[in-house]
């Protein structure tokens, strides 16, 4: 889930006070974390699934409206980290059932790296011994990514196939990027059975600051 942006409306049409939209922006991602926070509650989870759902929604809010008062300096800006902000809860939500990471410079979630084409690591196990694979985010586009510059993940020699030990390399082509811009990406990975169909399939999504 995330909040959709028109990017093709102007931005003097909401505000021009970038610090009243930061705080705005940081309100909203409060209000909403109720929402997935009674997801939770509905699930009925053991106590110990539970309790790490709940930290990993109260975490993304703290890293999220940090990102947006310090980072964020733009209305778009904004807008990036507080969507990317909104996937992180729903995937703290939904779990991670099967073990997937997805690593910037050494770094998860929350990233930092300079203009130019950026290396991706994707690292992913089955349960069970099943394997894995590179999944589609929506049904014709495999990875969502939003931005303040033109950035986009080359899918032109994207690895293939099924892993039972997922450690896949992708490039972030960031070279119209400059420092203080902003990219948030989701990457999504199937869980597949002995037939190679999917069981099951988590995205995780990673915010980039361009420095």
């Amino acid at each position: 889930m995330a909040l959709p942006v028109d990017g093709s409306r102007d931005e003097s049409e909401r505000t021009d006070d970038v610090g009243s939209y930061r705080v705005t922006c940081m309100d909203f991602i409060r209000d909403i974390s109720a929402d997935y926070l009674a997801w939770v509650d509905r699930y009925s989870l053991p106590a110990e699934e539970d309790a790490r759902r709940r930290a990993e929604i109260a975490s993304t809010i703290r890293r999220t409206s940090d990102w947006i008062a310090r980072v964020a300096q733009t209305i778009r800006a904004v807008d990036v980290v507080m969507n990317d902000g909104i996937q992180k809860m729903a995937e703290a939500t939904a779990g991670r059932p099967f073990q997937i990471g997805v690593f910037v410079n050494g770094a998860s979630g929350y990233t930092a790296a300079r203009p130019g084409v950026i290396s991706v690591g994707v690292k992913a196990a089955g349960r069970d011994g099943r394997l894995t694979s590179l999944g589609f985010h929506f049904k014709r586009d495999r990875f969502r990514l939003e931005s303040t510059a033109r950035a986009f993940l080359d899918e032109s020699a994207l690895p293939g196939g099924a892993y039972g030990l997922m450690d896949a390399a992708l490039r972030l082509d960031a070279t119209a990027c400059a420092p203080r811009d902003v990219i948030s990406f989701t990457v999504t990975v199937n869980e597949l059975d002995a037939q190679g169909q999917v069981l099951d399939k988590r995205g995780v999504s990673t915010l980039v600051h361009v420095t």
